[in-house]
């Protein structure tokens, strides 16, 4: 599976952006998707993670109430619409996939199997 991350950019702080990771599985409805960051200096951490079933999602704290995952499964397309950015969402973020329809989000980078190349989000103060 090849993974696309795009829509970041640069935006004032409290502002939005929305990043879609598109695949080139046809069958990527049956995949668990997660997206993770990394800002300079940092560790890679979860941001948000949707299983094969939609309405099942899971948040890094940081970002509850902020952030929003969805899919597309007719575009095979996974969304992350953020809102109200901070200075601290400043980061490479990344997409990742893995097969499987468990219910389990995973937060953890070890329980994904394929990963995009990441797309730049900087938020000016």
């Amino acid at each position: 599976v090849q993974l696309q991350a795009s829509g970041g950019g640069l935006v004032q702080a409290g502002g939005s952006l929305k990043l879609s990771c598109a695949a080139s599985e046809r069958t990527f409805s049956t995949y668990t998707v997660g997206w993770f960051r990394q800002a300079p200096g940092k560790e890679r951490e979860f941001v948000a993670g949707i299983g094969w079933i939609a309405s099942s999602t899971d948040y890094a704290n940081s970002v509850k109430g902020r952030f929003t995952v969805s899919r597309d499964n007719a575009k095979n397309t996974v969304y992350l619409q953020m809102n109200s950015l901070n200075s601290e969402d400043t980061a490479i973020y990344y997409c990742a996939a893995r097969f499987g329809k468990d219910l389990e989000i995973g937060v953890q980078l070890h329980q994904y199997d394929y990963w995009g190349q990441g797309t730049q989000v900087t938020v000016s103060s």
